[in-house]
C-alpha cells in the first residue's frame, strides 16, 4: 500500500524537514528571540505565510496525507531530539539565546537592547504593563529565553541563582542581590 508516497519521496520529506527546522532555528537565532514571544498584526501575518511557505517546502510539490503525517513526526521528532540535547547546559547555550539584562538599577542598556534587537518603546510598554511608574522603580529587567520580559522591582532582593545565566548580571547594583 503505497498512501500517495514512495520511499523517495518520504526520505525527501523527512530531509526538507531537518533543512527547514534547522534554517528556521538559525534565522530565528539571528533576529532575535523576541521574533515570536509578542506578536502585532505584521508579526502574525508574516508568520502565517512563514508557515505557508514552510508547509509547503517541507511537503513537496503534490502534498499527500502520508507527506503530511512524516512532515509531522519528523518535526515532533527533531523537537524531541532538541529537548534531550538542551539538558547539556554547553549545548544548550550553543543552541539557545540566553536571557540578557536590559535594564539595571534603572538605566537602560541601549547596548544590550540593540543586542537583542528591542526599541526603548517597547521596554516602556512591558514596563507600563508590569505597574512601572519610573526608571527608578526598576532593580532589572532581563529579556527571557522564551522572548518574554521579566521586570524585578527596586526594593525586592534577587536570589543571585536566579540571575546565573543572565547576560550582564554583574552590572547589577549588589544591594538589589540578596546575599
Amino acid at each position: 500500500m503505497r498512501l500517495g508516497i514512495g520511499w523517495p519521496d518520504a526520505a525527501g520529506v523527512v530531509v526538507s524537514t531537518i533543512g527547514i527546522y534547522l534554517a528556521f532555528l538559525l534565522l530565528l537565532r539571528i533576529v532575535g528571540q523576541r521574533a515570536l514571544a509578542a506578536m502585532s498584526s505584521f508579526d502574525f501575518a508574516a508568520a502565517i505565510a512563514l508557515g505557508a511557505v514552510m508547509g509547503r517546502a517541507l511537503l513537496g510539490y503534490t502534498p499527500t496525507l502520508a507527506a503530511g503525517l512524516i512532515g509531522m513526526t519528523a518535526l515532533f521528532a527533531l523537537q524531541g531530539i532538541f529537548r534531550i540535547l538542551r539538558r547539556n547546559r554547553r549545548l544548550d547555550q550553543l543552541l539557545s539565546n540566553l536571557p540578557v539584562l536590559l535594564m539595571a538599577n534603572g538605566a537602560v542598556l541601549d547596548d544590550n537592547l540593540r543586542t537583542a534587537k528591542i526599541v526603548e518603546d517597547e521596554l516602556r510598554q512591558n514596563l507600563r504593563l508590569a505597574g512601572i511608574h519610573r526608571y527608578s522603580d526598576v532593580a532589572a529587567v532581563i529579556l527571557e529565553r522564551t522572548g518574554a520580559i521579566s521586570v524585578l522591582r527596586r526594593g525586592e532582593k534577587i536570589a543571585p541563582e536566579l540571575l546565573s545565566d543572565v547576560r550582564g548580571r554583574e552590572l547589577l547594583d549588589p544591594e538589589h542581590i540578596r546575599p
